[in-house]
């Protein structure tokens, strides 16, 4: 079985564009789990395709994501990863799933390679 893994917004989007590391997300997307800010991330970029809500809501849904309110302590924890990840111009969003992958003890997905150069005691796996 697959243990379970986070996922940030820049992962969804590429399964869903099928870009390169598509294949070994959608290896992942059925045992993953993502911040709620991370979801209004991919539903913002989906909108800008001219998508549908009604299209948004049933590709999010045949994904099957476990989707993890973002609580009080995942946001001073984004907070407070603010000094050790801003050299590397992350944002908010970027925060919230780095946050949710500690809090859950759980590897975090994306395909943002910065991410590589961050040692924040959660392993951080760049797909691509």
């Amino acid at each position: 079985m697959i243990n379970k893994v986070v996922v940030d917004a820049s992962a969804v989007l590429a399964l869903l564009n099928q870009e390169d590391g598509s294949e070994e997300i959608s290896q992942l997307i059925g045992n993953a789990v993502i911040s709620s800010v991370n979801l209004s991330e991919v539903v913002a970029k989906l909108t800008d395709k001219r998508m549908t809500k009604t299209d948004i809501e049933q590709i999010l849904s045949n994904l099957n994501l476990e989707i993890i309110p973002f609580s009080n302590q995942q946001a001073f924890r984004a907070g407070m990863l603010r000094p050790l990840t801003k050299s590397f111009g992350l944002s908010l969003g970027d925060r919230a799933c780095l946050a949710l992958g500690i809090a859950l003890n759980l590897p975090v997905i994306t395909t943002d390679g910065v991410w590589a150069n961050l040692n924040l005691g959660v392993e951080i796996r760049v797909v691509r």
